[in-house]
């Protein structure tokens, strides 16, 4: 069985992370939607519990996809699941330059492990958990960034009315 993950913060997932998503359904046979931790990511929106419920509403279409959370070192995760393959999204040049980075050093951690890299529509090229978070905070429409399924969820938490500043 061929089984990938496709690891993120997912803080939220976003349209751009459903299509990597998606297209990998396609070419495994289980893909493991990955929710990890990113010491380097500021403060999480969301708590691992609610991007897992997110990614799990918005996939439950796909019958090859599951949703896992995990702290810890990505190739101990796929040693422990039987999984051989890394899918990640790429969105420019800038991306490939670290996620290279991170499939040389998985696959020193472990060998069988595999990174597949999908580049992004170039509808999705722009499209980030960043901007979106930004976007609600300022009462912005994410109608062309989330699934719909999400959107209220995502609103509902960030978006803070501005206070007016006296000119």
């Amino acid at each position: 069985m061929r089984i990938a993950v496709c690891p993120g913060s997912f803080d939220p997932v976003t349209l751009g992370h459903l299509d990597i998503i998606d297209r990998a359904s396609k070419l495994f046979d289980k893909v493991i939607v990955l929710v990890s931790f990113n010491a380097n990511k500021s403060r999480a929106a969301f708590t691992p519990t609610e991007r897992m419920e997110m990614i799990i509403e918005v996939t439950k279409h796909l019958d090859n996809v599951v949703v896992d959370c995990y702290n810890g070192l990505l190739a101990d995760y796929l040693q422990k699941t039987g999984a051989n393959a890394i899918v990640k999204g790429l969105r420019a040049v800038s991306d490939f330059e670290y996620e290279f980075q991170m499939a040389l050093a998985n696959k020193k951690l472990y060998n069988d492990a595999e990174t597949v890299f999908l580049t992004t529509t170039g509808e999705n090229m722009f499209l980030s958990s960043s901007v979106v978070k930004e976007i609600a905070s300022f009462g912005g429409d994410i109608t062309g960034f989330v699934p719909k399924q999400i959107q209220s969820k995502i609103t509902d938490r960030l978006y803070k009315p501005a206070n007016n500043i006296d000119q």
